[in-house]
């Protein structure tokens, strides 16, 4: 769901033009005497409080235009220029995108931990195979010379 600020003035509008019509309707009830006295103090107590709803959305109105024009200016924007629409829709964007780079940000640590954690689980393993030749080369050289001797002795 958009926000559209220009339909909610549309709102307003037609709020305030409701509320003139509701008052316009007990001003004329007033003239007609003791039959409509029941239906005035219903609409009297139904004004009051319209009234101060109305002055709170009135109010929360005022401050959604002072927030939407404070958030075009934030991000660098004239708010006369760009529509609070704009804003959002480019607040939007900005948050998928930021979000899908944080996700594969976090795919890419992972696979790098695990890069690392394999490579520390058989770096044990190559060091001891290459202790298991080296010792295979150091004793497979002490034999050539035993053997050579040996075969000296035995051929004497």
């Amino acid at each position: 769901m958009q926000l559209q600020l220009k339909s909610l003035a549309e709102e307003m509008q037609a709020i305030n033009k409701g509320l003139e019509k509701v008052e316009q309707e007990l001003t004329i009830s007033e003239n007609d005497g003791p039959v409509s006295e029941t239906f005035r103090k219903t609409l009297k107590d139904f004004l009051s409080g319209a009234e101060a709803e109305v002055r709170a959305l009135t109010s929360l109105y005022a401050n959604v235009g002072r927030n939407a024009d404070a958030l075009a200016l934030y991000f660098g924007e004239d708010p006369a220029r760009c529509p609070f629409e704009q804003v959002v829709t480019t607040l939007q964007n900005f948050v998928r995108l930021f979000t899908r780079s944080h996700e594969e940000n976090c795919k890419l640590l992972d696979l790098e931990k695990k890069k690392t954690q394999k490579e520390a689980e058989t770096e044990p393993k190559r060091e001891s195979e290459n202790e298991k030749t080296k010792l295979s080369h150091s004793i497979k050289e002490l034999d050539i010379p035993l053997q050579s001797q040996a075969q000296t002795a035995s051929a004497k």
